[in-house]
This record gives C-alpha cells, sequence and structure tokens, in this order.
C-alpha cells in the first residue's frame, strides 16, 4: 500500500508541467505551440530564453529529487528509485498536460540526484563537456546517460545503473526524432556556449 501512494504522488510530482505553467504565467505563452513543441527546458531555453529555461529546468529537476527523497521523509521504508522512476514517466505523460510532457532528461537528473549526489555530480559535469563539444543538447542527453550507466557499474552501485539503464531507454526513445535529424544534420545546435 505505501508503494502506491509514493507512486501516485511519484507520478503526480513529475506530471506537474513546469515548461507550461512558466510560459502561460510568466510570458502568455503556450510552448507547446511554440518551437519543438516538448514542455521541458531544452524547449522552454529555445522559446523563452535563458531565464525560463534555468526555472523550468530547475523544476524539472527537483521534481525527480522530490519524489525520490519524499518517502524518506515520511520514514517509509521503500525503494526510492523505483518511486523515482514514477516521476520520470510523470514528467513524460503528465495527466496535467494531456499527456504530452517531456523528455525526462531533467527529472531523470534529479532522481539520481535524490539517491546518490556523486553519480548526479559527474553526469552534470559529462552532459556540459558534451553540450560544449558537440553543442547538441540531445546528443549531450543520450550520451550522459550512457556514461552515468557506465560510471554506476564502476562504483558498484548496480540498483541504481539498473534505473539509470531503464531512464537512459526512455531518454533516447523520446529523442527518437532528434536522433534523425542529427544523422541528417538538421538538429539545431546550442550558440550560447
Amino acid at each position: 500500500m505505501e508503494y502506491i501512494i509514493f507512486i501516485i504522488l511519484a507520478y503526480l510530482l513529475g506530471a506537474i508541467p513546469s515548461g507550461l505553467i512558466v510560459g502561460k504565467l510568466g510570458y502568455g505563452i503556450d510552448i507547446r505551440e511554440h518551437g519543438s513543441g516538448n514542455l521541458g527546458g531544452t524547449n522552454t531555453f529555445r522559446v523563452l530564453g535563458l531565464k525560463a529555461g534555468l526555472i523550468v529546468t530547475i523544476a524539472d529537476i527537483l521534481k525527480g529529487t522530490a519524489a525520490t527523497v519524499l518517502p524518506l521523509l515520511f520514514g517509509v521504508e521503500v525503494i526510492t528509485l523505483i518511486v523515482g522512476i514514477f516521476a520520470v514517466i510523470g514528467h513524460m505523460y503528465p495527466v496535467f498536460a494531456g499527456f504530452k510532457g517531456g523528455k525526462a532528461v531533467a527529472t531523470s537528473g534529479g532522481v539520481i540526484l535524490g539517491v546518490n549526489p556523486l553519480v548526479f555530480g559527474i553526469l552534470l559535469g559529462t552532459f556540459f563537456l558534451l553540450l560544449y563539444l558537440t553543442k547538441y543538447v540531445s546528443l549531450s542527453s543520450m550520451v550522459t546517460g550512457l556514461v552515468s550507466f557506465i560510471v554506476t557499474l564502476v562504483l558498484g552501485e548496480y540498483g541504481l545503473a539498473i534505473v539509470i539503464a531503464i531512464m537512459t531507454i526512455f531518454v533516447v526513445y523520446r529523442h527518437r526524432t532528434n536522433i534523425k535529424r542529427i544523422i541528417n544534420k538538421t538538429e539545431p545546435k546550442i550558440t550560447w556556449m
């Protein structure tokens, strides 16, 4: 029963559409009607700029972290990684936004932050290094997932490695159109780094 309660709470936390809220309240814009049409931080950066993009990205990270640590705050013994996965699912398929959400990169990172801050730090450093080298947010996100999986195996965090593998599969699946654009050399590159 405890699992069910925290899984539902994690899903609902993940389903909070940060990009939609920031766009509508702060700018009077539905970001689903602009750019890639995605609710995540990358499209928010493109459509609304640096400030809004940072707010949405941080909010999306914190959704994953909150869902993961919530059971601990209540002293409930559950496998927090399993609960965290449902925050990622909520972000990708949010009930509050017609089940059309983001690509789960930031929220997945938030789950990792809630479980192992060291791995999150490595993940963050890897992402920005790849972003600097490639200028592709999508490619950097996918490769960071793979690197994080390898790092957790090396650290002996096998449970976390399994969850990261699942989240990386989610992320790659959600980026399948980006993969086609990267191959066709039509994927947009960032210009601020």
